[in-house]
């Protein structure tokens, strides 16, 4: 496209038009992946978009989507862009009574629902939502207590689809605004109530022009969709695609992402830093796990990527001997890095939350680049990203086209562009906490820009300040934890307390492994978690990550925990961030008991 569109119903209009390819969309029929064209699924939208015309859903409304990836979804988004009505999407992963808090404060007046499993959500909390007319479900059988199926809405829509229609239809969303809201997209809420942040068509196609302009896609490319839709980090970057032409493949479930990355074998992916540390502990257990001559080979392999990398990020190139050896460890083990992902990958994208850097390094030995980028729902949501040509590891890369960053006094990273919302949905107070007067939205990271460089170190929120004024920056500590093989999670605590502590969620794959090599018997993890021997282990591991660290910023101790962090039980957002409150709170008793135990032996 010549010109780039400034509004996501141009987006769609101009995509359609423009590539009309077999693949836009492909998702799993019988077992086996199926295409969906440009020309079907502009079709299915404009009927989809005349059936909520015919329920009486005038523009400018609110509807929600509660869904799993899949094409159902995409299509009810573009019917409401190209309808003019914001859309709300709502987790799939949460309880009923977080649904109905959104639907009532957004007073959405229809929702489109994708199984019976979330439509049974929706009846529990009916009742409470007046304001809801319509529930639309993608799954015939889920069409109980009055819900349409999507197939007779698409059929009512169908049938009032003649082509003065269609080209009114087609007119009307050309005449959207930038400025009118195309969504309203809940936050996480690590801290307190979510709060809706209002995105215009003009926030999100600014990004999805500047940073098309940057990632070099083309029809050729596909990628592999999984995280939640419901985030603005992979919606932005499904817009992105389809604006390219790029075929997008939705997973089965996240537990059969290795599976579908072998059968789509994309050249794109998209991601949170756990899925890439996921991959990583895989292949290194597997080496591992394999002793001998292969467990060899893959730490010489590992060796030699880790000097190649040095050398060549740091823009010199390799010597002879290096570039031989890098050859030798690419036959070896990185190309079979490469299979795993498919052997088609061009680059990953990470976002969402930091990067380990020793994990990016690994990819990037193995030839595969993460761009690692940043951003938040607020901003639409790239602030900025490393790209195929300018990857810098380390760093979260150059602010996008369009985009200003500064940084304030205390540290903070304020941004102002055509990418910060328009507010919260029914929040002015909160808009005017985080938006100044001059348009500068106010992160909440801190960080600091080098060389037109952004580096994330923390939250603002998550900042420690011991008793004894010791100012401590958690992320690169639990960073460096998380790194060591033994270790699933960590979290840091010691805000106002003497000295800083360290929760820590084992690898019991690798630690039950470990304790029978050792001979150590037990009935189950907690048995597991009580021996000395173990705690003594788990001790060692995570110090021995922590020796670059200043001895302020060290934990004291190392407290275990029997269970993994999930979203079931709360501890994680839908994007898998960790709510360091709700996990302070949890395990209060926990906590309290391992400082008075420090205390008593005088730790401070």
């Amino acid at each position: 496209m010549a010109q780039h569109p400034a509004t996501l119903s141009q987006l769609f209009i101009e995509a359609v038009e423009e590539h009309d390819l077999p693949d836009a969309l492909q998702t799993k029929v019988g077992g086996v992946y199926q295409p969906i064209s440009h020309r079907t699924l502009a079709d299915r939208v404009r009927h989809v978009a005349f059936g909520l015309k015919a329920l009486g859903v005038p523009a400018g409304n609110r509807v929600a989507i509660l869904s799993e990836n899949r094409p159902e979804w995409a299509i009810a988004d573009y019917a409401c862009l190209m309808s003019g009505m914001a859309d709300v999407p709502i987790y799939p992963t949460l309880p009923a009574e977080q649904i109905a808090y959104i639907l009532r404060d957004s007073g959405a007046v229809a929702i489109f629902v994708s199984t019976k499993a979330q439509a049974e959500k929706i009846a529990q909390v009916k009742r409470e939502l007046p304001a809801l007319q319509h529930i639309i479900v993608f799954d015939d059988d889920a069409a109980t207590g009055g819900a349409i199926r999507l197939a007779a809405l698409e059929a009512k829509g169908a049938a009032l689809m003649t082509s003065d229609a269609a080209t009114q239809l087609r007119a009307a969303a050309l005449a959207i605004k930038p400025d009118q809201i195309a969504t309203i997209i809940y936050t996480s809420g690590t801290t307190g109530e979510p709060k809706g942040a209002m995105l215009t068509h003009g926030n999100i196609a600014s990004n999805v022009s500047a940073v098309i302009d940057l990632l070099e896609m083309t029809p050729a490319d596909s990628s592999l969709s999984f995280l939640p839709l419901s985030h603005i980090f992979e919606r932005m970057v499904d817009y992105l695609m389809f604006a390219a032409g790029v075929s997008i493949a939705y997973v089965e479930t996240m537990d059969t992402i290795a599976q579908n990355m072998q059968e789509v074998r994309p050249t794109i992916v998209v991601s949170v830093p756990r899925i890439y540390e996921k991959i990583h502990d895989r292949i290194t257990d597997t080496a591992m796990r394999a002793g001998g001559a292969k467990r060899a080979i893959f730490l010489w392999a590992r060796a030699v990527g880790e000097r190649w990398t040095d050398v060549v990020i740091a823009g010199r190139e390799p010597g002879m001997l290096l570039a031989l050896e890098h050859r030798i460890a690419d036959k070896l083990v990185f190309v079979k890095v490469r299979a795993a992902v498919g052997g088609r990958l061009r680059f990953f994208v990470s976002g969402g939350a930091p990067l380990s850097p020793e994990i990016n390094r690994f990819f990037f030995a193995a030839g595969l680049k993460i761009l690692e980028g940043y951003g938040l729902t607020e901003t639409s949501p790239v602030i900025a990203v490393n790209t195929p040509k300018r990857l810098t590891i380390g760093t979260v890369g150059a602010p996008i086209p369009g985009v200003e960053v500064k940084i304030a006094a205390d540290g903070e990273i304020l941004t102002r562009g055509p990418h910060v919302m328009k507010g919260y949905f029914n929040h002015p107070e909160a808009t005017a906490e985080v938006i100044d007067a001059d348009g500068w939205f106010y992160t909440g990271d801190i960080g600091t820009l080098q060389d037109g460089l952004l580096r994330i170190t923390d939250r603002k929120k998550d900042i420690i300040v011991t008793a004894g004024g010791k100012n401590i920056a958690p992320q690169p500590i639990e960073n460096a934890v998380k790194a060591n093989k033994f270790v699933v999670q960590a979290v840091m605590i010691g805000d106002r307390r003497k000295f800083p502590l360290i929760l820590v969620v084992p690898n019991f794959d690798q630690l039950v492994r470990w304790a029978e090599h050792k001979s150590i018997s037990f009935k189950d993890h907690r048995d597991l978690l009580a021996n000395a021997l173990v705690k003594a282990k788990m001790q060692r591991e995570v110090f021995g990550e922590l020796e670059k660290f200043a001895p302020f910023e060290k934990p004291k101790k190392v407290v275990l925990l029997e269970q993994d962090f999930t979203i079931d039980s709360g501890e994680l957002t839908p994007t898998l961030k960790v709510k360091r409150r709700t996990v302070d709170r949890k395990f209060r008793a926990l906590i309290d008991a391992a400082y008075t135990a420090e205390e008593s032996r005088g730790g401070a």
